[in-house]
């Protein structure tokens, strides 16, 4: 494991709200340790990969997105769009297979709790729901691209 997988799972750990990590590899030992309550059931597996040790703490960002302000190019369209941000580190897809349809579209209306995308993180695919109602105006990230924590998504015209 590398300086920059350890930097990265510290940042998850710390947005996750999980209390520990442990990861043990045949000549390797890390621990990750917060002042949060602990939020998972505890989990251990012997000698597994980065992947499956660390899986149990991508369960919990399933919770919708949250809706913030964009910033758009000009000041009139500040106040009519909304921006749908990613909860999470990880890989973004428009649809739940190459052979399913996409869950949104520029044009298409979402409501409150439409699932939009999905953000694959460390092999779990978490389900990414709208918080607001309104129609998608454009999709900012391209299919199958890796986004970052908090990584503008969606621009949604409010109905």
């Amino acid at each position: 494991m590398d300086i920059k997988q350890i930097q990265e799972l510290i940042k998850f750990v710390s947005r996750s709200g999980v209390n520990e990590v442990a990861i043990e590899q045949e000549n390797f030992k890390i621990t990750i340790k917060t002042n949060h309550a602990p939020t998972v059931v505890n989990a251990t597996v012997p000698q597994a990969p980065l992947v499956q040790a660390a899986a149990p703490v991508a369960t919990a960002p399933t919770a919708p997105v949250a809706a913030t302000p964009a910033v758009p190019a000009t000041e009139e369209d500040a106040s009519k769009y909304i921006t749908i941000k990613s909860p999470m580190i990880g890989t973004f897809y428009r649809s739940a297979s190459p052979e399913k349809p996409m869950f949104v579209n520029v044009g298409d209306e979402v409501g409150v709790g439409k699932v939009v995308c999905i953000i694959e993180a460390m092999k779990l695919f978490n389900e990414i729901e709208s918080e607001v109602s309104g129609r998608i105006v454009k999709i900012l990230v391209d299919n199958a691209s890796p986004v970052e924590y908090d990584q503008p998504l969606f621009l949604v015209e409010p109905i």
